[in-house]
């Protein structure tokens, strides 16, 4: 049991090295980010995981604790590709106001193991949230995407927890495996060895009998010439006596 909880952190090890947390991972800061060809403020945060993982789970979180369904880009949010900004327009969210806001949501990946997510809001296509003008919606944004950072990094973690035991599943299966296969061996090769050291014993008797026919078999010939002489006098006597 401690043999396999070891192998199952050196494999969890394994895979958070392949990752490595910036300082700024999972903490959420104030931006900008530029939208309709203006800057707007925004909120950022760093999640070790891809763009496309970090955009669906979003999508996903906010739907199940806030009931807010994003659309991406294209018509009606169908179509459209990946960078295009989330977008969840008039939405009730009392959380951030009384009023229905806009919201908006992008990822990128600025390496290969972290994604970023940028959320901004505003009431209309005009009025857009900003720590400044707007304090309490913006802060109120800032909570829900922190509070999402935190809800990722829980998720990403226990997913590589689960990855880890995986492979430590398939490791172990390959160690029967391999267990069963070694003693399959052992057990061929001493049943060969036994039936090698059998026929080794045969091959001895064999050549023992060998020899001992060889010689029985010259004793034969001459008991054999003998017996041929004695037939042909015997013949030539009954011969003789037939024709008086």
């Amino acid at each position: 049991m401690l043999q396999r909880y070891c192998l199952l952190l050196s494999c969890l090890a394994a895979l958070l090295a392949t990752a490595p947390a910036t300082a700024q991972t999972y903490d959420v800061r104030t931006s900008t980010v530029n939208y309709d060809r203006r800057e707007r403020a925004a909120l950022k945060v760093q999640v070790e995981s891809s763009a496309s993982w970090l955009r669906d789970y979003f999508q996903d979180w906010m739907k199940d604790n806030y009931a807010i369904k994003f659309k991406g880009g294209g018509v009606l949010g169908v179509g459209g590709n990946k960078t295009d900004p989330l977008k969840a327009k008039q939405t009730p969210a009392s959380t951030i106001s009384g009023k229905l806001v806009d919201l908006y949501a992008t990822t990128v990946a600025p390496t290969d193991s972290v994604a970023e997510l940028a959320v901004f809001g505003a009431f209309d296509n005009t009025s857009f949230f900003d720590p400044d003008r707007t304090p309490a919606e913006f802060n109120a944004l800032r909570t829900i995407t922190q509070s999402f950072a935190n809800a990722a990094r829980l998720k990403i973690y226990r997913e590589r927890v689960a990855e880890a035991e995986d492979l430590l599943k398939k490791a172990d299966k390959e160690k029967d495996r391999l267990e069963k296969s070694t003693s399959s061996a052992r057990s061929n090769t001493a049943n060969n060895l036994s039936k090698i050291e059998s026929l080794i014993k045969q091959n001895a008797a064999n050549r023992l009998q060998i020899s001992q026919d060889s010689s029985a078999l010259l004793l034969n010939v001459d008991a054999r010439a003998a017996a041929l002489r004695r037939l042909q006098q015997r013949q030539a006597r009954l011969m003789g006596l037939e024709r008086k």
